[in-house]
This record gives C-alpha cells, structure tokens and sequence, in this order.
C-alpha cells in the first residue's frame, strides 16, 4: 500500500493541474456567457396544475423504469424518488435529488421546459450547472416527448418534503466554474438521429442503450477528470467504491457479445440468468429495477445493437503465475469453499451455479469482480424468470485476504483458465 500512495497522490494532481489548465481555457467561454449565463426559468404556480393523461403518465412510468431512476434516486429505506442516496466519485460524494412533486423540496414548482433542460443540457431550473454524476451526457439524447413523459410520471407521484443533502464534493470541482470547464472539454448536447443504413430495430436499441439506459455511465473508460477518452463509450470502466469493473462490451474477452445468440441476450437482461451468465454486483440491480420490467420487443432491440459493437481487443497485460505457496492454500479453500457448488473441474451446474471454467468475469484483466463476489456474495436478481436464485455466501469475515487473492488466483489459473494471479494487496483495497 506504501507504494502506491505517491502514485496516486501524483495522479490526483495531474487531474487538479489539468483541470486548473481547463478552467483557466473555460475563460473565454465563461465570459462570452457560455453555461454560467444560464437563465432561472420560472416555477409553476401550483393553483394552475392540470391533470395529464394516464396514458402519459403510464408511458413515463416505464421510462422511468428503462432509465432506472429509482436506483439513484431513492436512498435506502427511503421513500422512492425522494433523493439522499449518497453517489460515492472520485472527486467526492454526490446525493441524489429529491424527483417527488413537493413544491420545496422536489419538482413541484417545475415546469416541463425546466424539466427537459436538465434533461438535454445539464442544467437546474435555477440555471445552475448540474454534476455529471447525472448522466446528462446520456439523457441528451432522449426526445422532448419521452422527456414530457417522465415529467408526467413524476408529478404523479406522492409528494415527499425531503430537503436534499448538499454534495461532499472537494475543491475545485464543487464550483460552477469547474463544473464549465469539464463541459467546455466533454459535453455537448445533442439529439438522437436514427441511422438510415440500420433497421428500426437497431436504432430502438441504439436510443435505450445510448439515451434514457446510460449504459455507458459504467461501461465508458474514462481520464483523471471522468470525461469518457476517445472511442471510449463502452470499452470498459472501473467504478468508484467498492471498485465493481464495468467490462468492455467490445471486447470478446470482457463483456462483448457479438458472438451470443439474440435471445440469449435478452434472457440475460430479462432474467438475470442465461447459461453460464449471471448478472450480479451492480449489473443485477440494473436487471432487478429496470431490464427485466422492459418489453420483449425493447429487449430484443438492445440485444440487436449490443450485438453490433464492434469488437476490439483490450489491450494485454504481462501474465504473472501464482507461485507455489499460493497455488496450494487457492487448491485447498476452493476444495473447501467452492467445490460442492462449482465442481471439481469449475463445471458449475447449469442453471444454478455458474462455471468458473472459461468464465470470462474470472478472467478478465481485472480481478476485482471475482475478488468482490467472493468477499461480499453472489447475488443474481429475483426476477419474473428466475424468482429463486440461488446465491453465494459473503466470505469477507471467514476467509483472509491472502486467502481471498489464493481462491481467485486458482480459478483464474485452472481449468484452461489463463489470468494473472492476484496479490493479497488488492484484495485489502477492496475490502
């Protein structure tokens, strides 16, 4: 751990400099009236209210459910929609906003014009620029219908006076002016065009995947400043605490699944279960609160452009065998621990348990996934298709850290599996 700290230390002030660089370059545009200029729009007066449509506010229910806005915007044991779950990010902590109609505390007093701002450009009502942990960059997307749809479904909802918690975010990137810069470098809002050389199909699934779905809020790579790189939407991310990797879903070796049947995917997304595939960690809290409650045609769509990503390798690391020592105790808890359920051989038992054997999540240059299941548990979802999942125990109080890294070091080195192996360090970071 020792040495790891100057290596950090040394990256968070190249992000401070670059940043301090971005602000300094965000200048011109600051003073031209770019962002900062933004205009309060004003609040609804509440006695002018009118009814809407069931049916649109039925249709924002489930766009609410495609975007899964319930899993940020409800804290834990909270009221839904009411905010105050804590976001944690690398440059602090974000609380999610209070969505519910109530006139101080929520969206009472917004307007669908206010709402749609937030929606395509990032912005409050009041003008002020919003934190990027709100995936404008993907809701941008989205159309002013679906946007008044979801505005619908929110107003409908019980009113819950519940203050918002202010953000813990560090200096400089809890200014307004940081917050111009980091959209002068990454931002721009734009709408979504179909492709006319793809199908219906494929563009459906390009505007949930891309739009309301913000999948690559976790599947991007992204620099020191949490702006996706270059060619970077879904070539993999790892995520804030407790360290969840988000694989590529360009890479055959990651999360890429060109190669999968079409249905194949949408069980997956439905059911949380397909094959040897189980969604778990933060994946299954998307299929638990969003995938699973979508259409079979909307499913199949997203399954169409997920199959459509180009494949792209990642880029390699050198192989580090385990040594002895650490072969023998990873043989010994596996045999202990793991082999009842996931066989001698890391067969699995199709439908229940997953295989270990040629299991990409236990392959993939990040070991952090497999090190996490095996802390914390494995839990798919229970879903319409898979109502009783069977789950894995946590063994973070039974097992060490040394260990931990042994277990995952055998999957990752058995059975053909070939993976580096995983010092107990990173297993201590984890936990």
């Amino acid at each position: 751990m020792a040495g790891r700290t100057p290596l950090l230390t040394v990256k968070r002030l190249l992000a401070l400099a670059a940043l301090s660089a971005a602000v300094l370059l965000a200048g011109v545009a600051v003073v031209l009236g770019r962002d900062l200029s933004a205009r309060a729009l004003p609040p609804v007066d509440p006695a002018a209210r009118v009814d809407v449509a069931s049916a649109l506010v039925e249709r924002g229910a489930y766009l609410a459910r495609a975007g899964n806005c319930a899993a940020c915007h409800t804290a834990r044991g909270g009221l839904p929609y009411a905010g105050g779950r804590p976001l944690v990010t690398p440059f602090g902590t974000v609380f999610a906003s209070n969505l519910t109609p109530d006139d101080d505390t929520g969206l009472g007093r917004w307007s669908a014009d206010a709402f749609w701002r937030a929606m395509h450009l990032g912005q409050s009502r009041d003008g002020r620029l919003l934190v990027p942990a709100f995936p404008y960059d993907s809701t941008t997307r989205i159309t002013r219908e679906d946007s008044d749809a979801l505005y619908a479904f929110l107003k409908s909802l019980p009113a819950v006076n519940q203050a918002a918690t202010p953000h813990a975010l560090r200096w400089p990137y809890n200014t307004q002016l940081a917050l111009a810069a980091w959209r002068a470098l990454y931002f721009k809002p734009e709408a979504f065009v179909a492709d006319t050389g793809q199908s219906a199909e494929w563009n459906r699934g390009a505007y949930l995947v891309r739009g309301l779905g913000h999948c690559a809020a976790c599947h991007a790579t992204r620099d020191v400043m949490g702006g996706v790189v270059a060619d970077g939407e879904f070539s993999g991310g790892q995520l804030p605490e407790p360290g969840w990797y988000a694989p590529s879903l360009h890479a055959q070796t990651e999360g890429s699944v060109t190669h999968w049947e079409t249905q194949r995917i949408v069980n997956l997304l439905r059911d949380g279960l397909a094959h040897e595939a189980s969604a778990v960690g933060p994946m299954a809290e998307v299929v638990f609160g969003s995938t699973q409650h979508l259409s079979e045609p909307d499913l199949r769509a997203m399954a169409i452009y997920l199959q459509s990503l180009a494949p792209r390798p990642v880029t390699p690391v050198a192989f580090e065998p385990a040594r002895g020592d650490q072969r023998e105790l990873g043989a010994r808890v596996y045999e202990q621990r793991c082999a009842d359920c996931h066989g001698e051989q890391g067969q699995g038992a199709a439908g229940i348990y997953p295989a270990l054997a040629g299991n990409r999540a236990v392959t993939q240059a990040s070991a952090a996934n497999p090190v996490l299941v095996v802390l914390g548990g494995g839990f798919p979802p229970a879903t319409a298709g898979n109502s009783q999942p069977f789950g894995m125990p946590p063994y973070r109080t039974l097992l060490t850290d040394a260990e931990i890294a042994a277990v995952v070091t055998h999957l990752r080195q058995s059975w053909g599996n070939q993976a580096s192996a995983v010092p107990s360090q990173a297993v201590q970071r984890l936990r």
